[in-house]
């Protein structure tokens, strides 16, 4: 078991990589490490992630207030929503929210990152979601994270910015890292024209990938897919859309839509003459 010096170098070390990264500007950001279900170690607020030292680090209780006495730092304000995924995911030994760029870009477009495109984003994350608006500070912000834990391991926080978690800090973080990438690689796919999406069998695969590797933490799954039955259904590879039968009963409404389509066509053209 780590010690409290180890512990709070880890949250040391963890701020100087999301700063270097530019996952936070200034004071930006917090995360924190879970002791036992009464305990926690939390970084402060007002102090810029990138320049902390172990002194920094406070040990705060399941309400927040400091167990430790700290006259020069206070508790991020925030901590407040890192309470509420460790009430609500037992699994889960800390927390990590950031800004990173491109995945606040979709949060302050209203964006989730809702296409299956990227096997290791598959396997880690699965989507993303993206929960309503809270007013930081308030507990606005845990109330609207609390469905989306309940499946993810990442959220994005409408105009704000992004929340990860896992079984530690450093999976938890590398989350965070998976999110931005995957977040970057949609933004380009965007600009090129769309990303293809990957098939429902295809995922699955992916999925079972990930539950031979023991990832641990929540996962979205692969929900059965809203386009079944058209040209833009996800749910089968090409080779067997073709010999779907959905996919053929569409094809032939399509046909026979045409068919009445251009009979009617003729007849408005003949009653014209």
């Amino acid at each position: 078991m780590a010690t409290a010096f180890e512990i709070k170098k880890e949250l040391c070390d963890i701020g100087r990589r999301i700063y270097q990264n530019g996952f936070v500007a200034a004071n930006d950001g917090n995360f924190s490490v879970k002791i036992n279900d009464n305990e926690f170690y939390c970084t402060p607020t007002g102090v810029s992630k990138g320049f902390m030292t172990p002194d920094m680090i406070l040990k705060v209780d399941g309400k927040g207030n400091m167990l430790e006495p700290n006259a020069k730092y206070k508790p991020s304000s925030e901590f407040k929503m890192h309470l509420r995924v460790y009430q609500e995911r037992p699994d889960v030994n800390a927390v990590v929210h950031a800004h990173p760029p491109i995945a606040t870009a979709h949060a302050v477009c209203g964006m989730a990152l809702d296409t299956y495109i990227m096997p290791e984003a598959i396997i880690s994350l699965g989507t993303v979601p993206l929960t309503k608006y809270g007013t930081p500070s308030t507990m606005e912000i845990p109330d609207a994270i609390s469905e989306a834990f309940q499946n993810h391991d990442a959220v994005l926080l409408q105009n704000h910015g992004a929340l990860s978690v896992g079984v530690s800090l450093i999976n938890a973080y590398f989350k965070m890292e998976t999110l931005e990438y995957f977040a970057k690689v949609s933004y380009y796919a965007k600009q090129l024209g769309g990303g293809q999406e990957l098939t429902c069998e295809q995922i699955e695969k992916l999925l079972e990938v990930r539950k031979q590797m023991g990832v641990p933490g929540r996962h979205p799954g692969c929900s059965r897919c809203a386009h079944r039955g058209t040209p833009e259904c996800h749910c089968l590879t090409p080779d067997q859309k073709a010999t779907c039968q959905c996919h053929s009963e569409a094809s032939g409404s399509k046909a026979a839509s045409e068919d009445l389509v251009n009979e009617i066509t003729k007849k408005v053209i003949a009653a014209l003459k």
